[in-house]
C-alpha cells in the first residue's frame, strides 16, 4: 500500500484514526450495561430508579455507535455518531456522580422506591410479581467494591471512557 492509500478517508477500520474511538465507544457502554445486567440477574442486586436512569444513556450509546459502524470510520457521520455516543456515556457518568452523592447523603434523593416485574398475566399475577420484588431505595448501597458503590464505579468508568473517546476523536490523523 502506498502512503497516499493509507491516508485516504475510507481506509479499513484498523488503519483509521477514528477506529479506536469507535471501538471504545462500543466497548465502554457494552461493558457497563453488561455488568449492570450481570449484577442484577446473577448477583440479585435489584436496580433502584436512579440505577435505571444510568442504563438508558448506555443503551443509547450502543445504538449510536452501532449506527457509526455503518459508515467509514473517518466519515463525518461516523465521527458525529461516536461523539454523540461519548456524550451519552458522559451523561450516564453524570447521573452516576449524582447517584453516588445521594448514596453518600451529599445530595437529596428521592422519596419513591422502584420495583421491577416481569409483566404479563392477569392483574393479580402482576400484583403478586410486584409484591415479591424488593423495594430498592436510591440512597441505599447494596454492594461496594473497594469502598465504592456501583453508581460510583459507573461514574468513574463512564466519565473516563467518555473523555478517552473525546481525546481519540480530537487527535489529529497521523499524529
Amino acid at each position: 500500500m502506498t502512503e497516499e492509500t493509507l491516508s485516504a478517508p475510507y481506509v479499513a477500520g484498523a488503519l483509521s484514526a477514528n477506529a479506536p474511538a469507535r471501538l471504545l465507544a462500543l466497548l465502554v457502554p457494552l461493558g457497563l450495561l453488561g455488568g449492570a445486567l450481570f449484577s442484577q440477574y446473577v448477583g440479585h442486586l435489584y436496580p433502584c430508579e436512579m440505577c435505571w436512569w444510568q442504563r438508558y444513556p448506555h443503551a443509547a450509546a450502543i445504538l449510536l455507535v452501532g449506527a457509526a459502524f455503518l459508515f467509514a470510520a473517518e466519515s463525518r457521520q461516523a465521527r458525529t455518531l461516536v461523539a454523540l455516543a461519548a456524550l451519552a456515556i458522559a451523561i450516564s457518568g453524570g447521573i452516576g456522580v449524582y447517584h453516588a452523592g445521594v448514596e453518600a447523603h451529599i445530595f437529596k434523593g428521592f422519596t419513591t422506591c422502584s420495583t421491577m416485574s416481569k409483566g404479563g398475566g392477569s392483574t393479580a399475577d402482576l400484583l403478586k410479581q410486584i409484591m415479591q420484588v424488593p423495594l430498592i431505595q436510591c440512597d441505599q448501597v447494596q454492594w461496594r467494591f473497594l469502598g465504592l458503590s456501583l453508581a460510583a464505579w459507573n461514574a468513574i468508568f463512564s466519565l473516563t471512557g467518555a473523555a478517552a473517546i473525546a481525546a481519540l476523536l480530537l487527535r489529529r490523523r497521523g499524529a
